[in-house]
């Protein structure tokens, strides 16, 4: 028996409805993933997208603190550590001191370990990151992408030029600010800006078919890649 036609098919696993309910046509994120997916869809996702704002505000807090610190400042970051500990040192020794003479508990300060699980799940998560650029550079120094390598050789010279113009934890700072910011307002203007991104990739697009039929075709490619057999 048929289903009725004004009864909506179920959606697939793993798209959101948000996502179903965009219009259809150029995504930057492909056509039924979210935001919220893209960025891991996590913990993480949610301070990126403010929807935990006390956590959100306290890092970008956090993070303008230390810039302000050792950039306006001029603190230096060992100097800090020690003064840090220090103070906390010298809160709880005398806090524990003062307990014994007004005959109360001693504060109760929890002993942290690092578990053997975390430090093993960081180990393999760099690993794997680790592993996958160092076959991404195999890759572009074999000459088998093209486009890879002119990519890597643009983003490189871009970050020696930002590199030139501030300091390693300025553009720290400004990466966590852009980290708070950019997803959020594309969340906001998804519509928009993938609307005028699907207007630059035609057009970038029909600029690479010209470069290539001109110029990157004549250029040698590496060997390709034996494909295994069955």
């Amino acid at each position: 028996m048929a289903e009725p036609a004004g009864e909506a098919a179920p959606q697939a696993d793993g798209v959101s409805e948000e996502a179903a309910a965009r219009p259809r046509g150029f995504r930057l994120l492909g056509e039924d993933k979210s935001v919220h997916q893209a960025l891991g869809g996590g913990k993480a996702a949610d301070v990126l997208l403010w929807k935990d704002k006390k956590i959100s505000a306290a890092v970008i807090g956090g993070a303008t603190v230390l810039w302000v610190l050792f950039e306006v400042v001029d603190y230096h970051f060992l100097t800090l550590i020690s003064h840090v500990l220090i103070g906390v040192l010298a809160i709880l020794f005398l806090w524990f001191k003062a307990t014994i003479f007004i005959k109360k508990s001693p504060p109760n300060i929890p002993e942290v370990k690092i578990s053997e699980d975390l430090a093993v799940n960081v180990a393999l998560a760099l690993r794997t990151d680790i592993n996958q650029a160092l076959h991404l550079l195999r890759e572009i120094s074999l000459g088998h992408d093209l486009m890879k390598f002119l990519g890597v050789i643009v983003a490189l010279w871009i970050l020696s030029e930002i590199g030139s113009l501030c300091d390693f934890l300025t553009l720290f700072y400004v990466a966590v600010l852009m980290l708070h910011t950019v997803p959020i307002l594309y969340h906001k203007y998804q519509d928009k800006v993938d609307h005028f991104a699907g207007k630059a990739h035609v057009e970038l697009s029909r600029q690479y078919s010209v470069l290539d039929a001109k110029v990157l075709s004549k250029i040698p490619r590496g060997p390709a890649k034996d494909k295994k057999q069955n």
